[in-house]
């Protein structure tokens, strides 16, 4: 009777015993922190130095011997020439692409010249439109230097002229004719004509609006080389209004 009674509490104090252990083995960590690790500081890549190269240089603007000029302004390297008249009795402007000659009084002879570039042979082209009174000259100048010049000259009448165009002591000008014609190619009133003067050798080749009027071999000035450009007169009438639209500098 006693030992049945003894067996149940020695099963309950085992139990409780196993408990015990249990609960003190039982040990609460401490969640560890991963170390910090220090990074190197961090170094910039190599800069790869480029050799220095000096700015590209712009090649110089060559300009032409031969060109068109078309008026839209002012050019450069030209000079307003009068060999007779009264310089407060006209006026050159630059208006839609021309330059307008616009003259009050008579005999008034005003040029027009190209000093970039000499010449000795050279082909040149001129339009010019008259908007006045009819007689006025329209003209051509090659090799002009100081001993002289030729100038294909024609009136609005149709009568052309070729001269040498010589400087004298006193300063001014003495226009010698070595030919002169009737051109029926030239459209008189208010029309646009082209002329043509050709330089080439002792060969001077003169044109109205692409016909040949003359071909004069001139060998008594001999005018070597020079400036090229164009000439606008008055003669006997007034008002004189011409409108050069362009001139042209071409090999002959």
């Amino acid at each position: 009777m006693k030992s049945r009674i003894f067996l149940p509490f020695l099963v309950l104090a085992g139990v409780i015993l196993l408990v015990g252990l249990a609960c003190g083995t039982t040990t609460t960590t401490t969640p560890t922190q991963p170390p910090v690790i220090q990074n190197p500081p961090t170094q910039p890549p190599p800069v790869q130095v480029q050799p220095t190269q000096p700015p590209p240089t712009e090649a110089p603007v060559e300009t032409s011997a031969y060109f068109t000029e078309e008026f839209d302004s002012e050019p450069a390297n030209w000079e307003i020439l009068l060999t007779h008249g009264d310089p407060e009795k006209y006026t050159t402007e630059f208006s839609d692409s021309r330059m307008i000659f616009d003259m009050e009084d008579l005999d008034i002879y005003v040029y027009y010249i190209f000093q970039g570039q000499s010449y000795s042979d050279v082909r040149l082209d001129i339009s010019a439109e008259n908007r006045g009174k009819n007689n006025n000259n329209v003209g051509l100048v090659c090799r002009k230097s100081d001993e002289g010049w030729y100038e294909f000259s024609t009136e609005g009448g149709g009568l052309w002229y070729l001269y040498a165009a010589t400087p004298t002591q006193d300063r001014k000008i003495d226009y010698s004719v070595i030919d002169n014609g009737g051109a029926l190619s030239l459209k008189q009133g208010k029309e646009v004509n082209e002329y043509t003067m050709i330089c080439k050798g002792n060969d001077i080749t003169l044109m109205i609006n692409g016909v040949e009027v003359k071909k004069v071999k001139e060998r008594k000035y001999a005018f070597r080389d020079g400036y090229v450009g164009f000439n606008i007169s008055s003669l006997n009438v007034t008002p004189i209004i011409v409108e050069v639209d362009w001139f042209k500098v071409s090999e002959p």
